[in-house]
């Protein structure tokens, strides 16, 4: 199967702090420091889980939260995770073989896209927008690779990863696309965005706009 992480979920949360730091946990904050209380929630490929208790700094109780991963271990590893009195459902599908059944006020994808072929987006970004209330909120965060020749450190970078993911997740894709497109198609309005790790991260904010 794809795009399947179980094969690093031991040793995931350490690989990331050994090269990025705290730059992915800061990218993530970033992006959930605004929840309101009483939202319904859908997290798409949240790893190990640790989204869940940030999530609970910010609100302890009142969320209602669905949380899709294909990895069967990462999605062990989540639910030891510490969630408060926030209502939380485990699915273990991709997102694009499980049935969205209801709308979401916000929906959160950490280090999603970046493992899809571009066919694969196209199908998932389409039902994930169908799922989203208007004037609902996108949260996105993934890597980028800046067009200067200062970043060529990015892009090396960006190809060990799929190299190495791709070895062993079977990550299905080599090439990084470019999510605006898709955002700006569909009429989203930029909220808010911020870069981490000299600009390989990048964390954006979008509001639906639009019915269709």
């Amino acid at each position: 199967m794809p795009n399947n992480y179980d094969a690093s979920a031991w040793f995931y949360d350490a690989l990331a702090k050994l090269v990025f730091g705290k730059a992915l946990v800061k990218a993530q904050q970033f992006l959930i420091g605004d929840i309101q209380p009483k939202l319904n929630i859908l997290i798409v490929g949240g790893g190990t889980g640790w989204i869940l208790e940030e999530l609970t700094k910010v609100q302890a109780s009142s969320l209602k939260i669905t949380y899709v991963e294909i990895s069967a271990k990462m999605l062990a590893l989540s639910k030891k995770r510490k969630f408060g009195q926030n209502e939380v459902a485990f699915v273990h599908k991709a997102i694009e073989e499980y049935q969205l059944s209801q709308k979401y006020d916000v929906i959160l994808t950490p280090f999603l896209f970046d493992n899809f072929s571009e066919k694969r987006i196209q199908l998932v970004f389409n039902q994930l927008h169908q799922s989203l209330k208007l004037d609902g909120l996108w949260l996105l965060c993934d890597f980028q690779v800046q067009e200067n020749r200062h970043q060529i450190w990015q892009k090396v970078l960006l190809q060990t990863m799929y190299l190495f993911f791709g070895l062993l997740c079977n990550v299905e894709t080599k090439t990084l696309v470019k999510m605006d497109v898709y955002f700006q198609h569909r009429n989203y309005v930029s909220v808010k965005e911020k870069t981490f790790y000299q600009g390989f991260i990048i964390s954006k904010v979008y509001q639906k706009n639009t019915k269709f």
